[in-house]
């Protein structure tokens, strides 16, 4: 990203994110009147389809598992055998989690009201399948209505909000060593905010992989206010929604009572290697996936004053899940999780559409904004971007009420610009094209 360093400054050439001044009705009169339908029959197909491919995957590794012996297969040493069981179950969990975040997917859709016409199918369906994977299906779809309705909002959002410089105890801003904007910064000041920022390659892996392997119980245990999903009389829920919590309360305590059931009958390992360390993939894909859509130097965040829906819901992107490892593994990569990565950005203007007709929706959706100077396509999502994103997104300025993330050397990779000659009122120089 730098451009050099003249005079102990470092400056780079930042890309330019237009701000969007666009209606929600404007973006909603651009997608074809036929993917606003829902099908309870067709949603329920897919839920057959997960189900079928997960059956299939442990059909396949339980057969393969048989022919694992030298009766069948002869392998130079003894421990090789127990190493290829373990490879072939490993298989099993990763797969079986993938397709398994599929069902996810619907459970959220049914969140959304988008499994069908009716809001007692869509909580119901929503219900079983959230609280089979551990989710207490109502609190959560509560609190993501609230995301949904304040996305990249500085104050309001629920999840993947922005750490500011003061909230990490950073040096404070300097307007003679360093641009608000993050084009540039003085050598002194870099080298004090990658020393408070204890920036480094083993650091970012681990901040990483601990952020996608306990990122989604943190969520449910203690959301963004601080307040529990499992707790009824949070002040994150209305009072006449205390029944709904009670609900999905109940859906992890059976949840729960079938994890112990099944322990106690077919012992414990046999449920770890079937059904919790797939589970465990699915939490991985479910924080990969949300942080990845959220989580960009290419995305804008707002305080207030120049917050509206439509420019929260087009701060997000569009990611090819596992696109990066190869075009077959892309197209599993979204054809398992129903397009969820893939199609984010409609997901954000239209909630209630289904992820089956997402995909046309999310064109014509595209054109109109590539129309306005706009594309939210970011790089395919999988571990090497969750590891570059972990690293240039470290904090945004205290100032300013259009914020972008900068790394640990004060560097923004983006800022704004309006099209239409408006400008902000932060009292900050924004570009005007």
């Amino acid at each position: 990203m730098s451009d050099g360093s003249e005079k102990g400054i470092t400056t780079v050439k930042q890309n330019v994110c237009v701000i969007p001044d666009l209606t929600i009705k404007d973006l909603l009169s651009a997608i074809p009147a036929r993917c606003f339908k829902r099908s309870a029959l067709r949603s329920s197909l897919y839920i057959v389809y997960d189900l079928v491919v997960i059956s299939g995957i442990y059909k396949t590794a339980t057969y393969l598992d048989t022919l694992i012996s030298p009766e069948h297969v002869s392998l130079p040493h003894p421990l090789l055998y127990p190493a290829a069981r373990l490879s072939l179950w490993a298989g099993y969990t990763f797969w079986t989690g993938l397709f398994a975040t599929g069902l996810w997917v619907i459970a959220h859709e049914c969140g959304h009201q988008a499994f069908s016409e009716s809001k007692l199918i869509n909580n119901s369906v929503g219900w079983v399948l959230h609280s089979a994977l551990g989710v207490p299906y109502h609190s959560w779809r509560i609190t993501h209505a609230k995301h949904h309705a304040s996305t990249a909002h500085m104050t309001q959002d629920q999840v993947f909000v922005p750490k500011t410089r003061s909230q990490l105890g950073l040096p404070a801003f300097d307007p003679t060593k360093e641009d608000i904007l993050g084009s540039s910064v003085s050598d002194e000041v870099m080298k004090e905010l990658k020393e408070a920022l204890g920036d480094s390659p083993i650091g970012a892996t681990i901040g990483a992989a601990t952020y996608l392997l306990g990122g989604w119980p943190a969520y449910l245990i203690r959301n963004a206010s601080g307040q529990k999903h499992f707790n009824p009389d949070a002040v994150m829920f209305a009072p006449h929604q205390r029944e709904s919590i009670v609900l999905s309360d109940i859906g992890i305590v059976l949840w729960l009572a079938g994890i112990t059931g099944s322990i106690y009958t077919y012992g414990f390992w046999t449920v770890f290697r079937l059904y919790l360390v797939p589970y465990l993939w699915v939490n991985h894909w479910l924080v990969l996936i949300t942080f990845l859509q959220h989580t960009d130097p290419l995305l804008p965040h707002y305080r207030a004053s120049e917050f509206t829906f439509p420019r929260g819901a087009l701060s997000t992107l569009d990611r090819n899940l596992l696109g990066g490892c190869g075009s077959i593994m892309g197209w599993i990569g979204a054809y398992a999780t129903h397009g969820i990565s893939e199609t984010h950005v409609l997901h954000h203007v239209s909630s209630k559409i289904p992820h089956y007709n997402a995909w046309e929706a999310s064109d014509a959706l595209r054109k109109r904004l590539e129309q306005a100077g706009i594309k939210l396509e970011g790089a395919p999502g999988g571990w090497g971007e969750v590891y570059r994103v972990f690293k240039e997104c470290k904090f945004v300025e205290d100032e300013g009420n259009i914020l972008f993330y900068k790394n640990s050397s004060g560097l923004a990779a983006t800022r704004p610009a309006f099209t239409d000659g408006s400008a902000s009122d932060s009292g900050i120089e924004i570009d005007k094209i």
